[in-house]
Order: C-alpha cells, then structure tokens, then sequence
C-alpha cells in the first residue's frame, strides 16, 4: 500500500511541478515579464483553467501525503530504536570462515613473526559501555 501511495505521490509532484512551470508570470518576481498571448484561449481563460488545475492538484498531493503519513504510521514497528539500546545480543561464534576457493589465505602474506591477531578481551565478552541502572 505505501509503495502505490508513494507512486501516486510523485505522480503528483511531476504533474504539479508541470502545471505551474506552465502558468503566465503575473507578478514578475525574477524580472522577468509575463509573455505576450496569441493562444487560442485567451490569457485570462488559461490562467483560470491552469489555476484550477493547480488547485486539485495541490489538494491531491496534501491528500496523498496525509494517507500515506498514516499508513506508515500504521506499519512502524511498536517500539523505538532507542529501546532496543540496552538489550542484549547474541554472543559472537569463535569460528573461523573458510578462505574463498582458489584465494590464498591471509596469514600467508604476512611477514614471518608478524602478530596481527587482535587482543582477546576478558572472558570474551563484548565491549560494552556501563549499563546507567
């Protein structure tokens, strides 16, 4: 449902972005004047129907964005991210994965004597900051 709601939602933009691009300049905010008609509307008549065009579109977008808040509201998880902080997490496995085949293992590149291996931490538990209990 988000992703149809979310199709629609930029169908809208694109149209809207369109329909306005469209429309005379009346103000001439930039500098820059309004062009001269020749249509077969008349200037006026343009501007009304684009105008109403504008409109539902606009109010279609609110509408659609409103509708797709909610499902998404809907569809979010009962808790947040920031709950999950102290919990605890499955402790790491001590094996090894295997080297890809064909692929020579990367202890054999290292310089002889070399001790790249990292630091083992207290009863191989994770690092952790302090719990503020």
């Amino acid at each position: 449902m988000e992703n149809v709601l979310l199709v629609i939602l930029l169908i809208l933009a694109l149209a809207l972005i369109a329909i306005v691009l469209m429309q005379r300049s009346e103000g001439g905010g930039l500098g820059i004047g309004g062009g001269g008609g020749g249509g077969v509307m008349s200037a006026r008549g343009a501007a009304t129907a684009l105008g109403k065009v504008t409109w539902g579109l606009g109010i279609a977008f609110l509408a659609t964005s409103l509708a797709m808040t909610i499902v998404s509201a809907r569809n979010s998880a009962a808790t947040s991210v920031i709950d999950r902080v102290g919990e605890e997490t499955a402790p790491a496995t001590t094996e090894t994965t295997p080297a890809a085949p064909g692929l020579p293992d990367v202890t054999d590149l290292m310089p002889p004597g070399s001790n790249t291996a990292p630091a083992e931490t207290p009863g191989d538990a994770p690092l952790a900051p302090p719990r503020a209990d």
